[in-house]
């Protein structure tokens, strides 16, 4: 199975690219996401490779961010969900804004990728919640929404999560509650606050 490439970009689409690895070229299909980040030829990028084997192809499907790759593998776990799908899936929503979506709920997000129906959507956002904390957010690789993981937030989070909220949930309020009081907000009124809104959204 093929696990990396390194190589210049040949030929690029809007659905897959092709890679020269030493006068080789794979066709490699990705998101836009990664298809975007890509850098001009002669120079080389490092694409980490997913393989798909089937009765009549074998299909490589690559990633910039190693958690892109991670998001991948997990949505085609879910039933309804294939190589195609999933692409669309990070094509629009990075993994930054999935784990937000889940935690949320929020089935309109999922619902504007081609592909994905009310139906699936409701499919994804059941059978990934749980799952999704585990989950890296995205890394400097890839154009994403920054991250507050670290410092004040990253404690904060943790308080959270040890009070038995899902860490997805609690790294999307947090964040929220950051961006509302902001960066010198201390610890005790970071978390005051975001237990605060997390009760809110139960009550309402």
């Amino acid at each position: 199975m093929i696990a990396l490439l390194r190589g210049r970009v040949e030929h690029r689409s809007d659905a897959n690219c092709v890679l020269d690895v030493n006068g080789v070229g794979y066709l490699v299909f990705a998101s836009t996401r990664t298809l975007g980040a890509l850098p001009r030829s002669p120079e080389t990028v490092r694409l980490l490779i997913e393989t798909h084997v089937r009765e009549d192809a074998i299909q490589l499907y690559g990633f910039i961010d190693p958690a892109e790759r991670e998001w991948f593998r997990l949505l085609n776990t879910v039933q309804g969900v294939g190589a195609k799908v999933a692409l669309a899936v990070l094509s629009a929503l990075s993994p930054n804004e999935l784990i937000t979506a889940i935690a949320n709920g929020d089935r309109a997000a999922l619902t504007r990728v081609s592909g994905v129906g009310p139906r699936l959507a409701t499919r994804l956002l059941t059978e990934l919640r749980e799952k999704a904390g585990t989950l890296p957010l995205a890394g400097p690789g890839l154009p994403a929404p920054p991250a507050r993981i670290g410092g004040v937030a990253e404690d904060a989070v943790s308080a959270l999560v040890n009070l038995g909220y899902r860490r997805p949930e609690a790294q999307t309020v947090v964040a929220r509650v950051i961006d509302r009081l902001g960066e010198t907000e201390p610890l005790d009124g970071v978390i005051r606050a975001s237990l605060k809104d997390l009760v809110q959204r139960v009550s309402g």
